[in-house]
């Protein structure tokens, strides 16, 4: 069974920084092959997609985190990082890691991330 847990989160003032990991643990195979990405969730809102890195390391982001979020993997560890620079009031949500191969979808439980306005 594999697990994916987020970590990181928490409250931080407007123009702040904070770094959240995923961490993939149980019998994940072939970390490297995954295409991980970063989504959010804000009260009242849909899931959307924050940043994502494929299997190869190239990169994706929402419009409007671009140039403030930065996502990275480290295969040996099994584990994606989101450095969020530069945090908005607008970056309020619960943020959820996802990992996809060969047709199969995993999520994380989630980590909050608040940003006071």
């Amino acid at each position: 069974q594999v697990q994916l847990v987020e970590s990181g989160g928490g409250l931080v003032q407007a123009g702040g920084s904070l770094r959240l990991s995923c961490a993939a643990s149980g019998s994940i195979f072939m970390f490297r092959l995954y295409a991980m990405g970063w989504y959010r969730q804000a009260p009242g809102k849909q899931r959307e997609l924050v940043a994502a890195i494929s299997s190869g390391g190239n990169t994706d982001y929402a419009d409007s985190v671009k140039g403030r979020f930065t996502i990275s993997r480290d295969n040996p560890k099994n584990t994606v990082y989101l450095q969020m620079n530069s945090l908005k009031p607008a970056d309020t949500a619960v943020y959820y890691c996802n990992a996809q191969f060969g047709g199969l979808a995993l999520w994380g439980q989630g980590t909050q991330v608040t940003v006071p306005s």
